[in-house]
């Protein structure tokens, strides 16, 4: 497999495209361009990423539309994820908007949020999320995740903590519009200095909440 050199600018023009024309005949046509210029670097960077943050796996172009108003069969943004067996997730993302990269427990699930908010609530280890959070944002990272828009019940509205409270899953990130340095290999770095930030992050999800115990 060829090193990791970038997205080509081609990449934002195939998604600029695609977003005026979701159609078969503009994907068929322009099916090459997503291959070599969107597909191989994602296929790339997972390959050099794998040792530090696990098996990388390519989300599929196509939309699953049986449940859906919207009927545009292709997804205006390629994603992928590593370690995504695990409950700790690394996430990249290309559009004609930028790039993104995250990490965090994205979707957590019952059981888990309920370990999370129990963790969040204790002074003993809900302090110390709340700091990590705090160094984050300071950095300049978003910190996202589904969020409830009414404190959890059980739980006081008045909670110190109660915006961490609220959420469903929590995450990190952060994003950056199309620029010539997305198309090098400095574009490598830039998401490793991403992952590598979430880890208190991580490290705090990965003690106190863990994967979900859940039969699936």
């Amino acid at each position: 497999m060829a090193a990791f050199k970038g997205w080509p600018a081609e990449a934002f023009d195939f998604y600029e495209g695609l977003e005026a024309d979701n159609s078969k005949a503009y994907w068929t046509e322009n099916k090459a361009v997503y291959e070599q210029c969107v597909r191989a670097p994602f296929e790339a960077l997972m390959a050099d990423l794998a040792s530090e943050f696990g098996a990388g796996k390519l989300f599929r172009p196509y939309r699953d539309v049986r449940f859906s108003v919207d009927k545009s069969p292709y997804k205006t943004a390629q994603g992928a994820v590593l370690n995504h067996d695990a409950g700790t997730v690394y996430y990249v993302a290309l559009s004609a908007e930028g790039l993104f990269a995250a990490s965090g427990y994205y979707m957590m699930a019952k059981d888990q949020i309920d370990r999370f908010r129990k963790a969040v609530a204790s002074d003993k280890t809900g302090r110390p999320i709340e700091r990590v959070v705090a160094k984050l944002e300071k950095a300049g990272y978003d910190i996202g995740g589904e969020a409830l828009r009414r404190s959890p019940p059980g739980y006081p509205v008045d909670h110190q903590r109660i915006r961490l409270l609220r959420h469903k899953g929590l995450t990190m990130s952060k994003s950056w519009e199309p620029a010539a340095w997305v198309g090098t290999a400095s574009a490598k770095p830039r998401v490793v200095t991403v992952f590598r930030a979430a880890k208190p992050l991580n490290d705090w999800l990965d003690a106190h909440v863990g994967p979900s115990k859940q039969s699936r």
